[in-house]
């Protein structure tokens, strides 16, 4: 869901870099610090604990001997039970949050003790603006201050001055009739056609930033264009720079270094913003300095991280869309029938938009030599849409998406990145589990939809411990020490677009029940958790189906542009917010003024009165009321 279509780019602030802090200021953390983040193993000072993002834990107390022994040495309630996705960070004995809605918080790292919060006091209006729930997926700190990036666009410093930009890199062209900011973007005009700059381009950097203090280059991965069918944004023409791109910039300028293109004229939502992770890697009887990624189209690349040469790529899960790779350029060898925008053919691609690999954080262990990585199998269908406008509110795709028939699979993989060979799995029931930290200690811990956490061997995938936490986790595990112990903390709490539009499958892959919390865990641990609530029924009571079917029709149609990213494909909701089959409004006219005109936009239920008139509100409940009965009848819930 994108209400504004805007240009991407990477803007890097200062915000008063050079003031010293004092040494035991809180979240006391700078260049000097980070560069020894590995030697400072008791801390977990930014989002992948290193600038490598790694995700490796020197410490281990808590081993493969040991693991079976961990308990609960404390949790905290959180104030809003909606995904949760952030990465704590550990700070001289400070656990520091972000938490759904944007709000932040901080706690003794020992005790649990909250020690202050912050809500931005995001609009809940603006939920809908969202295409993959009201999540945060973590924060920064630096000098004392915490940096927070909130739902709603702002750029927050807790305890700080205000700051100034730097530099900024746009990540796709603007309007080619006028000056091009650098000669990147004058080199990427040249791959688009069309008008893609009166409608944005997309290319939007949405996860984490690597950066390699020796080479001074910063490492971001840049998102899938809009529309996501090319024929749309750029007249099916060109390879559309820098969408679906790693991209190396100086880190003191913000120069263009070199670029990889994962896939070139992308439209199937395979950007390529996941995880960077950097490693020095024997390949071929060389020591390489490389930069890898689990990309979301199923192939595991490893790049120069100097110059952006390909290296080396394999597919790690099952994939339709391609030959392979070209073994010098890495460009795909696609295969013929997949671009829907040309052959106006519908096309089923596995992976789908939710990928082979998402957001959930992988971990490199240096000592295993292995990656681990939340890897799955959810296939997507793409039909074309003819004659497409964009509209202020909902999916401005150009392309109609919807889930596959069939088993939905997900599993913990460690992967060899120079053998480029899976060396073992571990099964889940389902898609969209958490993401990962590996420890000094052996060890690979990783939550999981059915709501349990559970310790791996890193070397053999052999299952050491598994608790039951309640509620689903997606989040990724840290791993710190508070005087002399060290202890593995997690949030829980599902959300997030494929559990908000998968639906039943979500339900499928565990456990729904949504109880939002931060975990902390130690060897000995005798904290307890309150007995869970149990897991509501949903209850199908509809009024009688009477409109026709064209009207059951056209709100079958504006249901899927507008409502279906919150509310699940074929309306059945996926446990997040409230299931429309069951709500009490189907028989109520007070339904056109909650979606009409907001009477719901405390809870994040904006009005759509800009883009749905009466007749098109109708005409969703319409084929609201008809769901219901079909599944009313057919027992489907």
């Amino acid at each position: 869901m994108n209400r504004y279509l805007c240009l991407g780019a990477v803007l890097v602030l200062v915000f008063g870099i050079g003031h010293a802090r004092a040494a035991d200021t809180p979240a006391s953390v700078d260049a000097k610090r980070m560069i020894g983040a590995d030697r400072d193993a008791a801390n977990w000072l930014s989002y992948g604990r290193t600038y490598s993002e790694q995700r490796f834990s020197p410490l281990s107390k808590i081993n493969a001997d040991n693991a079976k022994q961990l308990g609960l040495a404390w949790y905290a309630d959180l104030d809003t039970n909606r995904g949760q996705e952030a990465t704590p960070l550990v700070i001289d004995g400070v656990l520091y949050t972000s938490t759904a809605w944007s709000l932040v918080k901080a706690y003794d790292a020992a005790t649990g003790k909250l020690l202050w919060s912050y809500d931005p006091e995001v609009p809940k209006e603006l939920g809908v603006e969202g295409c993959c729930d009201v999540v945060s997926r973590g924060i920064a700190a630096w000098n004392g201050r915490i940096y927070l990036a909130t739902f709603d666009a702002r750029l927050v410093a807790i305890d700080a001055r205000t700051g100034k930009p730097a530099w900024r890199f746009y990540t796709v062209p603007g309007d080619p009739s006028k000056p091009f900011e650098n000669k990147a973007m004058e080199m990427a005009a040249k791959t688009w056609s069309g008008e893609w700059w009166k409608e944005g381009g997309g290319g939007v950097v949405w996860d984490a930033i690597s950066y390699d203090p020796e080479l001074n280059l910063v490492y971001f991965g840049v998102g899938n264009g809009l529309e996501w069918a090319r024929k749309y944004r750029s007249a099916n023409k060109g390879d559309n720079l820098f969408l679906s791109s790693i991209v190396a910039l100086n880190a003191d300028t913000g120069a263009y270094v070199w670029h990889f293109q994962v896939n070139p004229g992308e439209e199937w939502d395979y950007d390529a913003v996941g995880q960077l992770t950097l490693a020095d890697l024997k390949i071929d009887g060389k020591p390489r300095k490389v930069i890898m990624q689990a990309n979301k189209n199923g192939f595991f690349y490893v790049l120069d991280r100097k110059t952006g040469k390909f290296i080396h790529a394999k597919q790690y899960v099952p994939q339709n869309w391609a030959d392979g790779l070209d073994p010098k350029s890495g460009r795909p060898i696609e295969h013929a029938n997949i671009r829907y925008s040309s052959t106006g053919q519908p096309v089923v691609m596995m992976p789908g938009p939710d990928g082979a690999h998402s957001w959930h954080p992988m971990a490199y262990n240096p000592k295993t030599g292995l990656v681990y990585i939340p890897a799955q199998e959810i296939g997507k269908s793409f039909t074309p849409v003819k004659d497409f406008k964009t509209s202020e509110m909902g999916w401005n795709l150009g392309v109609d998406v919807a889930g596959t028939p069939g088993d939905k699979k997900g599993y913990l993989l460690a992967w060899d990145p120079v053998a480029q060979k899976e060396v073992w799995r571990s099964e889940h029931v389902g898609p969209w589990n958490g993401g990962i930290v590996t420890t000094a200690g052996n060890l690979v811990i990783q939550g999981d939809a059915t709501g349990h956490l559970n310790a791996y061997r890193a070397d053999t995938g052999e299952q050491l411990w598994s608790i039951d936490v309640q509620s689903p986790i997606m989040a990724a595990p840290v791993s710190y020490e508070v005087n002399g112990e060290q202890y593995i903390a997690v949030l829980s709490g599902f959300g997030s677009a494929f559990s908000l539009q998968a639906g039943k499958v979500a339900a499928q892959s565990g456990n729904i029940r949504n109880i939002s919390r931060v975990l902390a865990y130690k060897v000995g641990g005798t904290a307890t958790l309150p007995a869970a609530p149990p897991v509501q029924q949903l209850v199908l009571n509809p009024p009688p189906a009477t409109a026709d079917a064209a009207t059951v029709s056209a709100g079958d149609q504006l249901f899927g542009r507008y409502c279906a990213a919150c509310h699940g494909e074929n309306a059945v909701g996926g446990g997040v917010v409230p299931d429309l089959r069951a709500s009490n409004f189907l028989g109520n006219d007070f339904f056109y003024e909650i979606v009409l005109n907001g009477a719901m936009k405390d809870a994040g239920m904006a009005p759509f009165k800009a883009v749905l008139d009466q007749k098109d509100a109708a005409a969703i409940r319409a084929y609201l009321i008809k769901r219901a009965n079909e599944d009313k009848v057919s027992g489907v819930k």
